[in-house]
């Protein structure tokens, strides 16, 4: 007689069941029991969110904080488990399992962080990449944007200058806009920043106004743990009113799996300038001369004067642990960089703790702190680059008589006794600028979980700033404040932000949902006070003015300001994914800013992506050769309100100008003048962006990549332009018809090579082409780009024109030297006289392509990686080559040597033309590094030793004959962006470095 348990005849799913005689035979087709067990990683740890699904069924679960679950599955059934970064894995089921996940390094990059949220890689419907640590770009970097400087399709990095901290232009798919403000949104672990200054800036002495410094160098980068990168309006739109430029999450170290870990990592690093400009010896100029007082008997390259070996050292500890409920990470590092021009440096000192822990019932709860904070101070050089034809510090280098010295017979500074030439040894000298900006930031994320799959977050974020610049210039012997100046720059800066948001997440059948929905508020303080004093003590006379700015001099200005703006909202998000094979993006942000006009508060930003993850389709399935195939189309709208605070608003001041006589005792009395138009009907700038790509893996993930072509296209752009009759001032800012459209195709391609037990090599590569046109601009053409030089006040280098690129270059066109050396110039009007209605439109500094390689090869315990960079296509306008014009061999000054072996006339006057236009086309090792790792298998104190090797612009392959090729001094004019005009700037450096990296 067969028997069956009452508990199994329970749980009966379907049988046969009767009696013949004394037997009773029961027939179970199949039943259910529930099975419970545990999901862990190789270190044992649990995993939270791995799926356990009955194989061959819609059936499954997903395990909870402690990598338990529990499910009911039939007879005899299988288990498929799954979770990302690892290999899935079949196991046959049973009760009280644990069931343990390798970690598979082709995937560990799957998860993908989006605005608010994390998607798989297969579940992305937009253009995003993501970058860890190891993919960052080696060497000193100082700020998170040279982190992916080469490393990402379509982002360009660009140094604005070369001096420790300085600012770095970031763009995303082309530039978006006409005045300033085209750098992306940055992100740090979920605290939209300012794109504001937060350090203070400087005085102009005469020698230029030293720009404020990068706002991003105040994170250490070693706490960096990835960086996404947002470029199209599906991705981006959820940032509505500040993604049109492209949106870069950074996300910081959190604590690792197993046991406590610290980690020390410190190199030292020497540096030179890459490149000297080509200038005449003290020997070829005494030949070049005609004026034997010319010669004052000296033999100084001032460049050598000038440029030293910098030191750079950087030391930085770290502390990680991951417990069963949370996990914590803490790090304290100083940075201390001296720059390749003598008395400039930059030193760093950071902080940072990130904590998370879970609270309540299956972790219900979690709390998670980020906080850093940073002090920087730094010491910058009379450099700036918006300074006039009396160039600044390195101008006055370059220019230099190689046949003076630096110090006369008495050992003093040798005085030039020229008008805005002077000996830059001597301007270092009397020159001062000291600035400290401390920095924290910090924020508080609580997470609870309502029920299954529905979850509230709020986050409290607070980004503040102070700092305080000093710079003095002594009572000196040149004819730029002989008298002495001191002034003092405070700046605070304040960012508020307050998020409430839900996510819920649900399955129907095959149906998968994610809902998002949340508000946002931001609020912006910043403020600032300047005085200033002159006439001012000797240096080394009595007490510093920085230390006691009353101590001597006159007071001759005391100014302040305060500002304060608001950002106000609401926005969603709908995921939908069908059987992992159909995806459904859309997103709808509505943004209230103070920024704008009475009848445009409010932006309205949508976005919508299609998926398809044509892998998963049954006529794929026997093609053994793809791993992953994927297409994706998006379209969407987002945003840029990086305008002036009150520009939609009229503005007023008193002035004798506008003033009248009230009485007769011709007393005047002020009037009341109007600065500014009011306009309530300004809005945001508008970018529409379509988005085709395709994703892809083959052979077992040997080939990966991707490709994109784009069309972003800006509309309502907002300029300051010519009113109409009869307005209170000559000008208003208005949004225009105008648009400015880039496109452009981006690839991504890489492949394991080589994957062995003792050896390894990767290679990636990827691309970008722009086509960038400016369209329906309502006024004839717009300039920027001032350019510096004698006689040559007022005169700008680009134009924005309808129907060419965005900043495209106007000039003369020169076309050789005659037999006298006279220079000899297109006259495309042919009216036998060359002047400015003789100007052309070339092409602009806008790259048509820009690329990145970068390889990485182990040998057992050995690693190399080697990262290029290069861009074609694009020009710059050689600024600094033509304060080096042939005519300074008539006025005791150095020329590029170029011009004397071309046979110039030092009589020609100079003129902006395509003689100082040259391609900026070049290909850079950017990085190599060469490192070792110690087999630390019998000391079980210590993890790991790695000890490194590292080169940074090794070699650029390039024929611009400037210090660096890939340069953009900031020379904007009416706030319109410059672009590709290179004036002087702080050159960069080649630096060589020696680390190690320590593992407790």
């Amino acid at each position: 007689m067969s028997v069956l348990l009452a508990s199994q005849i329970g749980n009966a799913k379907s049988g046969n069941f009767f009696s013949e005689g004394n037997t009773t035979n029961v027939t179970v087709v199949s039943y259910q029991h529930t099975i419970t067990g545990t999901v862990v990683d190789e270190k044992g740890m649990p995993l939270t969110g791995a799926t356990v699904r009955e194989a061959g069924t819609d059936n499954g679960v997903v395990t909870d904080f402690d990598g338990n679950f529990s499910i009911e599955i039939e007879s005899n059934a299988s288990l498929e488990v799954s979770y990302l970064g690892y290999k899935s894995l079949t196991v046959k089921a049973k009760d009280g399992i644990t069931i343990t996940l390798a970690a598979d390094p082709a995937n560990l990059d799957e998860i993908v962080l989006v605005g608010y949220g994390k998607k798989t890689k297969k579940d992305l419907t937009g253009a995003v990449s993501q970058l860890s640590a190891e993919d960052f770009k080696k060497g000193i970097n100082i700020s998170p944007d040279n982190l992916i400087q080469g490393k990402v399709a379509g982002v360009r990095v660009v140094q604005s200058s070369g001096e420790p901290g300085a600012g770095v232009d970031v763009s995303i798919r082309g530039i978006g806009s006409i005045r300033s403000g085209s750098t992306p949104l940055f992100v740090v672990d979920g605290v939209p920043l300012s794109n504001q200054n937060v350090s203070a800036g400087g005085p102009n002495f005469g020698l230029g106004n030293s720009a404020a410094k990068n706002p991003l160098n105040f994170l250490n980068t070693s706490d960096i743990a990835s960086i996404t990168v947002l470029k199209d309006a599906s991705a981006a739109a959820i940032y509505g009113a500040r993604g049109s430029n492209g949106v870069v999450i950074i996300t910081t170290k959190q604590g690792e799996k197993g046991d406590a870990t610290i980690t020390i990592d410190s190199y030292l690093n020497v540096a030179k300038v890459i490149d000297k400009i080509d200038l005449l010896s003290a020997s070829a100029y005494r030949n070049a001369i005609t004026d034997s007082s010319y010669d004052h008997g000296g033999n100084t390259d001032w460049q050598d004067e000038l440029f030293r070996t910098a030191i750079t050292q950087n030391h930085n500890f770290s502390f990680s642990k991951r417990t069963n409920s949370g996990n914590y990470y803490a790090s304290l590092s100083h940075m201390d960089q001296e720059g390749i021009v003598e008395t400039s440096d930059f030193k760093r000192t950071t902080a940072r703790i990130n904590a998370e822990e879970s609270f309540f019932d299956n972790k219900r709860l979690k709390v998670k702190m980020n906080l850093t904070a940073s002090q920087i101070n730094e010491n910058g050089i009379p450099n700036g680059a918006d300074a006039g034809s009396d160039g600044q510090v390195i101008m006055h280098a370059l220019m230099a008589n190689p046949t003076r010295s630096v110090f006369d017979a008495d050992g003093d500074y040798t005085n030039f006794n020229m008008n805005a030439h002077y000996n830059p040894m001597y301007l270092l000298h009397i020159y001062e600028d000291k600035t400290e900006t401390l920095r924290v930031l910090g924020n508080i994320e609580a997470t609870f979980r309502i029920m299954d799959g529905l979850e509230y977050k709020f986050n409290f974020g607070i980004d503040r700033s102070n700092s305080e610049r000093n710079s003095t210039i002594y009572p000196n012997v040149t004819d730029r404040t002989p008298l002495g100046a001191y002034v003092q720059n405070n700046l605070e800066s304040q960012n508020s932000l307050i998020e409430h948001y839900l996510t819920y997440n649900f399955d129907v059948h095959r149906s998968n949902f994610e809902v998002l929905a949340g508000f946002s508020y931001q609020k912006f303080n910043f403020s600032g006070t300047s005085f200033s004093t002159t006439n001012i003590s000797p240096m080394g006379e009595g007490v510093a003015p920085e230390y006691n700015p009353g101590y001597s001099g006159e007071q001759s200005g005391v100014n302040g300001y305060a500002q304060e703006n608001e950002l106000q909202s609401y926005f969603g998000r709908v995921n939908y994914t069908f059987d992992d094979r159909y995806l459904v993006t859309a997103s709808l942000r509505a943004d209230g800013s103070t920024r704008f006009g009475e009848n445009n508060k409010y932006g309205y930003f949508p976005s919508f992506a299609l998926g398809w993850n044509m892998d998963r389709e049954l006529f794929l399935d026997d093609v053994e050769e793809i791993d992953q195939l994927k297409l994706r189309a998006s379209w969407g709208e987002t945003g840029n309100q990086e305008v002036q605070n009150k520009i939609t608003q009229a503005s007023y001041s008193q002035s004798a100008a506008g003033g009248y006589y009230l009485y007769n005792d011709y007393n005047l009395i002020n009037g009341i003048v109007v600065n500014r138009t009011a306009n309530p009907d300004l809005k945001w700038e508008v970018v529409t962006q379509f988005d085709l790509g395709v994703d892809f893996s083959l052979w077992n993930n040997k080939l990966y990549g991707s490709l994109d072509y784009y069309n972003k296209t800006t509309k309502d752009a907002i300029l300051n332009i010519p009113s109409e009759p009869l307005s209170p001032t000559t000008s208003v800012w208005k949004n225009i018809d105008g648009k400015i459209v880039n496109k452009g195709i981006e690839f991504t391609l890489g492949s394991k090579i080589v994957s062995t037990e003792d050896f390894d090599w990767s290679l990636d590569v990827n691309g970008a082409t722009l086509n960038n046109e400016i369209k329906d601009l309502p006024v004839s053409e717009l300039y920027s780009g001032s350019i510096a030089g004698p006689g040559l006040s007022g005169v700008a280098a680009n134009i924005y024109k309808s129907g060419y690129e965005a900043g495209s270059f106007f000039m003369l066109k020169h076309l050789g030297f005659d037999e006298n050396g006279n220079d000899i110039f297109e006259d495309i009007n042919n009216d036998g006289v060359i002047n400015s209605d003789d100007r052309q439109i070339f092409e602009g500094a806008l790259p048509n392509f820009t690329f990145g390689i970068n390889t990485n090869v182990s040998y057992k315990r050995w690693d190399l990686s080697l990262a290029f960079i290069g861009q074609a296509g694009g020009y710059l306008v050689n600024n600094t080559n033509l304060a080096l014009n042939i005519n300074n061999l008539a006025s005791d000054r150095n020329v590029l040597s170029e011009f004397y072996a071309d046979g110039a006339n030092p009589q020609n006057t100079p003129q902006l033309s395509t003689l100082y236009m040259e391609k900026s086309d070049f290909l850079r090792l950017n990085n190599a590094r060469l490192g070792y790792n110690f087999d630390t298998a019998n000391l079980n104190w210590l993890k790991g030793l790695n000890l490194y090797l590292s080169a940074q612009n090794v070699f650029t392959i390039t024929n611009y004959s400037g210090f660096d090729p890939l340069i953009n001094s900031p020379r904007s004019t009416g706030g319109n962006q410059s672009i590709g005009i290179d004036y002087t700037t702080y050159p960069s450096s080649r630096s060589y470095m020696i680390g190690a990296t320590l593992k407790l």
